[in-house]
């Protein structure tokens, strides 16, 4: 298989779809959800995108829209870590800047080790490898959480999809400590993939698909991330680029079903599949 003559963002960004999916991305003519993730890199630069996947200036944001009981309290921000943890309790430090950057605090070694890798996630430019455009533009830097959820266990991580102002779909994580496993169900809570593991439905379900439909309103596309260690939910993140469009999905008939919301959602607001300007919210 030969690649066109392309340059920068876009050579990369065919190079690892096409090392991931063992296929080109139609960009030109994109259909597949994972292909519209890659468009995303490369021709949206909707300045509201870095604003809400900040995780510092996201907990702001989500207080004033959903209210403070469902933001998880930040402990400390910054960008060097201290060199002792000052808390008691269990913590979890993270990069403001990135995703998959976090480290859960037990002890003062596992303070040694979060101090350690912290210092590498300041150093590097977590949007620039994948071409993720909203991660360079927020400004790097540390934040310490209260860890939530079960002591010696992590939560269930609910993380519900939404095309153009609608929640369809929700992302569960399961034992994220070990076993790390997902399940993708509707907005009524039927799997979607035969042998799936059985999910309770979380009591608050209702309540955080009309909040992610609130944080992502005015985007054709957007995910947004709950947990519900308790009766009350909690906002996680929001996310513009699930798994950079580099990841499986399962069943693989979801990524034409997301491609063709997503699609929608863009016709609503008169968006070309192809477009270098901002997409219109």
């Amino acid at each position: 298989m030969s690649l066109p003559s392309l340059r920068g963002a876009e050579l990369r960004i065919n190079l690892t779809y096409l090392w991931c999916h063992r296929r080109l991305p139609r960009l030109a003519d994109p259909t597949l959800f994972t292909e519209l993730v890659q468009l995303r890199k490369m021709f949206d630069r909707d300045d509201r995108m870095p604003k809400l996947a900040d995780k510092v200036a996201a907990k702001s944001i989500a207080a004033d829209r959903l209210g403070r009981d469902w933001i998880i309290p930040m402990l400390w921000s910054g960008n060097v870590m201290p060199d002792e943890c000052p808390w008691k309790g269990p913590v979890v430090v993270k990069a403001r800047h990135g995703c998959n950057q976090n480290a859960f605090v037990y002890s003062d070694e596992d303070w040694a080790l979060a101090k350690s890798a912290s210092a590498g996630w300041m150093r590097r430019d977590y949007g620039q490898w994948l071409d993720e455009w909203a991660y360079r533009e927020i400004p790097r830097g540390l934040l310490v959480e209260p860890k939530i959820g079960p002591k010696d266990d992590l939560p269930l991580d609910y993380k519900v999809f939404v095309f153009g102002g609608q929640a369809t779909h929700v992302q569960v994580h399961l034992d994220r400590a070990s076993g790390h496993q997902w399940v993708i169900l509707d907005r009524d809570w039927r799997a979607l993939e035969n042998g799936a593991p059985n999910v309770l439905r979380p009591s608050a379900l209702t309540a955080m698909l009309l909040a992610a439909e609130e944080m992502a309103q005015g985007f054709d596309f957007a995910r947004v991330d709950f947990y519900q260690p308790d009766t009350q939910p909690l906002f996680g993140e929001v996310t513009f680029y699930p798994g950079s469009g580099l990841l499986p999905i399962n069943p693989s008939s979801l990524d034409e079903e997301w491609g063709k919301l997503w699609l929608g959602a863009r016709a609503a607001n008169n968006i070309p599949a192809r477009s270098k300007l901002a997409y219109v919210g």
